[in-house]
């Protein structure tokens, strides 16, 4: 009995060890991706192999999105796009709010900047403001790896136009959307209008919600397609949304990430002209031995997949 009991509690200390040092391992993980990733308003983290956690980080404004938070999307992205190591991404928000949409202080403060223009300069001056500002969504198509957005409670006018822009949506059960843009008197212009119609694939729908402002909320937007679930809380969304990015990218990167390219250029291509960028993608890409160590793990019916190689 004695010695049964000693054997239980080394077991019990092993796991207790191993659980630690899984724990010591992510911190010093994420830690080092800090390191990496520097940002005033997203703080960036690892909590898994190949995915990162991207978390936008101004709960005390709601995550308004300010000068700063516009810069440092592009930064992100772009420096996302480029890092061997990742293969998937999740968007969430710190806080209470998601994110209340454009910081109208900041902005207000942008626009006087150009009072003094004449009126071709000034148009001048917003065009680019505007394009700089879709840049930053735009990025997260740009980016080759699946961005996942776990959304919680309000997501508006801006927000609605980032998450737009993502791959795949999971929202809480308290979650909402809004095109706020026309209560501020102007049509929204960084992507909600050019992306939610094709997601959503009602136009009858789109319209009433872009031109009355009125809220989405979590089941509608589950039903019309604009999220594909909805959960009880965030914390169990979000780690869900952990779950699916560590799915996709246990998958061959080659795979995973020309799917997305050509999901986006068939998106806003015709068929024809969408076979014939998918032939010549995939004329080097059918090259890749990610092919052959999908197909042996396959064959061999390993419980593990196979170990694909960084891009």
């Amino acid at each position: 009995m004695f010695v049964c009991s000693r054997v239980i509690k080394s077991l019990l200390d092993g796991g207790r060890q191993t659980k630690a040092a899984l724990r010591l391992s992510m911190r010093t993980m994420s830690s080092g991706i800090s390191s990496q990733y520097k940002y005033e308003t997203l703080e960036v983290s690892q909590p898994s192999d190949n995915v990162l956690q991207v978390m936008l980080n101004r709960p005390e404004k709601r995550n308004a999105m300010n000068r700063i938070f516009w810069k440092e999307m592009v930064e992100c992205f772009t420096q996302i796009d480029g890092d061997q190591d990742c293969r998937a991404v999740v968007l969430c928000a710190a806080g209470q709010t998601f994110t209340s949409g454009l910081d109208l202080t900041d902005a207000q403060e942008v626009f006087q900047a150009a009072e003094d223009k004449d009126i071709a300069r000034r148009a001048f001056f917003l065009r680019e403001l505007i394009r700089g500002y879709q840049e930053s969504f735009t990025v997260i198509e740009k980016c080759k790896k699946p961005v996942l957005a776990a959304i919680h409670s309000a997501c508006i006018g801006g927000g609605v136009d980032m998450v737009t822009a993502c791959d795949i949506r999971y929202c809480t059960q308290d979650a909402w959307f809004e095109i706020k843009e026309v209560d501020i008197g102007l049509a929204a212009d960084v992507g909600t209008l050019q992306r939610i119609p094709k997601i959503i694939g009602n136009d009858s729908l789109v319209r009433e919600l872009v031109y009355t402002g009125r809220r989405l909320y979590a089941d509608e937007a589950k039903e019309c397609g604009l999220v594909n679930r909805v959960f009880q809380d965030k914390e169990v969304m979000l780690q869900s949304a952990l779950d699916l990015a560590v799915l996709i990218a246990s998958k061959s990167p080659v795979a995973v990430q020309s799917s997305k390219v050509a999901l986006i250029y068939s998106r806003d291509h015709s068929v024809p002209e969408s076979l014939d960028q998918m032939a010549t993608w995939n004329m080097s890409m059918l090259q890749t031995e990610d092919i052959m160590k999908a197909v042996v793990a396959l064959m061999s019916k390993a419980k593990d997949p196979p170990n694909f190689s960084k891009l």
